[in-house]
C-alpha cells in the first residue's frame, strides 16, 4: 500500500484517524474553538437497524458518555446538503461542526476565470436564486415555462457572469420544479426527504475563500475540478491544463500544505497532469470513477479500461466510485464487496467512497447509489450495515456524505466494532 500522506496509518481492515477539531464559533482572533456536535441523525439511524452485534456495539459506542472527535473518514459532501444549501458557508460550517475533517469544494470557472465552489458550471439555475434577479437576462438559456407537455427549464452557468455578479446570488436547496409556470414555482423543487428550513440564508463563495475558511475552521480540503460546460480552450486560451494548474496554485499562494488536499478529477488527464506536474499535491489526487456511463461493470474486469494495475502505474494513487461499485449482494443478501473493490486493493489503490445520505430514504431504496444491494435494505438504518461494510470489508479510507455527523459518530465507534465480527474475506 502506497503511503499517502495525511492519511497515514489509516489502512487496515478500519483505520480511522481522528483529531479534535473546532467549527463554527469563532473567538475575536478568528481562532475556533466550539466542540464537535453530531445532532440526532446518527442516532435515529441507529435506532432503525435490524438487532444484531452491530447494532449493540454502535449503542453500546452512543451510551458512553465522551467529547465527540472529527475524523477524516468523514467527508462533507459539499458541505451537510442534506439540510443546508450545497456549497455555501452555511453548508461547510455546519459539516465542520459535525466532525467532518475534509470538505469538499466543487470548482468551476466564472466568465472572468475565477474559481468558485458550485456542483455544476450550469446549475445557477436550480441551487442559486439567479433566475429571481436582475442576472436571469445573462443566463445561457432564460427561463421557459411548463407549456403542458414539455418540462419548464433553464440554464445559467457561472460563465454566464462574472465573480462580483456571482458573490450577489444566494444559495438554495439544489431542487426545481419541471411543471412550473413561474420562476417562483420552478425555484421551488427541493426534495421531499431535504428541507427548506436553513435555505433562507445561503453564502456563495469563491475558491479561494472556501480555503481561507476551511483553514479557519481546521479541516482539509477536496475540491473537485469539475469538468467545463464550455468549450475548451475558453475563449480561445484558457485551457484545461491552466484551469487544473490555476486550481492548485490557489493552494499552493494560501499555504496550504499538500497533505491537506486531496483535488479530485472525473477526468484522468487532470488527475495525471497533476501527478506530473504538481507532485507534492498530485500525490494525495483522487480519479474519481464514473466510468459506469460508459459501461463499466463493477463484477466484471473485462469493462475496467484502464485497469487498476494500469492506473497505479500511472502514479494515481486514490480512486473514488460510486458506493454501489464496491459492494454487491451475495446469496445469502449479505452486503460483500464487489470484484471492483477487490481488485483495486489488489493494485495497491486507496479507495474513497461517494456519497452516503444522498439520493433518498433507503426504506425506498435508496436509488441509485443503492442500486447494487437493494435486496439488502429494508430501512434507514442499513446504512450503517453498509458503511460498516465499507470501512471493514472494502477498506475505504474515507466516505463522502450529506450529512457527515453519520460518518463522524462511526468513526468515533472503532473501538467498540473491534472484533465484534471478522472482516469478510
Amino acid at each position: 500500500m502506497k503511503r499517502i500522506w495525511a492519511l497515514k496509518g489509516l489502512i487496515a481492515t478500519v483505520a480511522i484517524c481522528t483529531a479534535t477539531v473546532a467549527c463554527a464559533n469563532h473567538d475575536p482572533k478568528g481562532k475556533s474553538k466550539s466542540s464537535v456536535e453530531l445532532g440526532p441523525r446518527p442516532y435515529y439511524l441507529l435506532a432503525d437497524m435490524d438487532e444484531g452485534p452491530l447494532k449493540q456495539a454502535l449503542q453500546d459506542c452512543a451510551n458512553q458518555p465522551r467529547p465527540q472527535q472529527a475524523s477524516d473518514f468523514s467527508i462533507g459532501h459539499r458541505g451537510a446538503p442534506l439540510q443546508f444549501p450545497e456549497h455555501t458557508e452555511e453548508s461547510y460550517r455546519a459539516a465542520a461542526r459535525m466532525g467532518a475533517g475534509i470538505v469538499e469544494c466543487d470548482a468551476t470557472f466564472t466568465k472572468d476565470r475565477e474559481l468558485v465552489c458550485r456542483h455544476s458550471q450550469c446549475d445557477l439555475h436550480t441551487t442559486t436564486n439567479i433566475l429571481d434577479t436582475d442576472l436571469a437576462g445573462q443566463c445561457s438559456e432564460p427561463f421557459t415555462p411548463f407549456d403542458g407537455s414539455n418540462p419548464a427549464s433553464a440554464r445559467c452557468c457561472t460563465s454566464d457572469i462574472t465573480l462580483a455578479q456571482f458573490k450577489t446570488l444566494k444559495g438554495k436547496m439544489d431542487g426545481s420544479n419541471p411543471r412550473a409556470t413561474t420562476v417562483e414555482e420552478y425555484l421551488k423543487g427541493t426534495a421531499g426527504w431535504r428541507t427548506d428550513l436553513y435555505s433562507q440564508s445561503g453564502t456563495l463563495l469563491s475558491h479561494r475563500e472556501s480555503i481561507a475558511l476551511f483553514q479557519q475552521l481546521g479541516v482539509k480540503m477536496t475540491p473537485e475540478l469539475k469538468a467545463p460546460q464550455v468549450s475548451m480552450p475558453y475563449e480561445g486560451d484558457y485551457r484545461q491544463q491552466d484551469y487544473a494548474n490555476q486550481l492548485i496554485e490557489e493552494y499552493r499562494q494560501a499555504g496550504v500544505p499538500p497533505q491537506d488536499v486531496f483535488p479530485q478529477s472525473f477526468n484522468l488527464k487532470d488527475v495525471r497532469y497533476w501527478i506530473g506536474h504538481h507532485p507534492r499535491y498530485g500525490q494525495q489526487a483522487v480519479y474519481l470513477d464514473g466510468r459506469d456511463s460508459q459501461g463499466l461493470d463493477p463484477q466484471n474486469p473485462g469493462t475496467w479500461q484502464p485497469d487498476m494495475d494500469t492506473l497505479a502505474g500511472y502514479g494515481v494513487n486514490i480512486i473514488a466510485p460510486p458506493l454501489w461499485m464496491l459492494v454487491t449482494v451475495d446469496g445469502s443478501n449479505r452486503i460483500v464487496p464487489s470484484a471492483y473493490a477487490r481488485a483495486a486493493r489488489a493494485a495497491g489503490l486507496d479507495i474513497i467512497a461517494w456519497s452516503l445520505e444522498r439520493s433518498g430514504p433507503l426504506v425506498n431504496g435508496g436509488g441509485w447509489y443503492y442500486q447494487s444491494i437493494q435486496p439488502a435494505i429494508n430501512n434507514d438504518g442499513d446504512t450503517f450495515t453498509l458503511l460498516d461494510v465499507l470501512a471493514r470489508d472494502v477498506g475505504v479510507i474515507g466516505v463522502f456524505s450529506d450529512w457527515p455527523a453519520t460518518i463522524s459518530f462511526y468513526a468515533s465507534c472503532q473501538k467498540f466494532l473491534h472484533g465484534k465480527r471478522p472482516a469478510l474475506p
